[in-house]
């Protein structure tokens, strides 16, 4: 399957739709929710641009009731996209070192969507260990390299979507696959 292009029926862009970037930024930004640029959400932390979301979610080749991890989840836009995707038989849980964002974010998400959840990253661990395997893990921060406890938290057939290093990586338990060159935020762990 060719990831970097779009695919019709895939659902990632009515998704994006239903959940308009405007409600996860903060109010200077908002203007701007719809050029396809990263927009600055505070703490030295952003809200990724559309296309590169899209891109991420298609690499991610999500489906109704997976369990998925959203690795620095920020303003929660992409959770609640991923929440749309996997369904109300699904489960997104996002984590966030930022306590601010945590709140801005768990504010957004409002509760229509109860299957998807932001929680406060414990410091000096990456994900939530103690809730894995997921099916699918999301990472939106840029890491020096891959981090084995994130890709210890995969299901077997699990896949995880990430920025190593400038290069867009899908890794499976089975291998990684580079998809073209990003930039992000650092990912920070402490």
């Amino acid at each position: 399957m060719d990831f970097t292009a779009p695919h019709i029926g895939d659902g990632i862009e009515e998704a994006m739709a239903r959940h308009p970037r405007t409600r996860f930024l903060p109010a200077d930004q908002a203007p701007y929710a719809a050029e396809n640029r990263a927009l600055p959400i505070g703490y030295g932390q952003t809200n990724s641009q559309p296309s590169t979301v899209a891109d991420m979610l298609r690499l991610l080749d999500l489906a109704p009731g997976q369990r998925v991890l959203d690795v620095g989840s920020g303003s929660g836009w992409t959770s609640a996209i991923l929440g749309e995707l996997v369904g109300e038989s699904g489960q997104v849980l996002g984590v966030e070192l930022v306590p601010e964002l945590v709140a801005a974010a768990r504010e957004a998400l409002g509760d229509a969507q109860p299957w998807v959840s932001i929680t406060q990253a414990t410091p000096g661990t990456l994900g939530l260990p103690d809730q894995a395997p997921f099916d699918r893990i999301l990472v939106s921060a840029a890491a020096d390299e891959l981090p084995t406890a994130l890709v210890e938290q995969l299901a077997g057939d699990g896949v995880m979507v990430i920025p190593v290093d400038r290069q867009l990586l899908r890794v499976t338990r089975d291998g990684t696959t580079g998809h073209g060159g990003y930039v992000f935020v650092p990912l920070i762990t402490s």
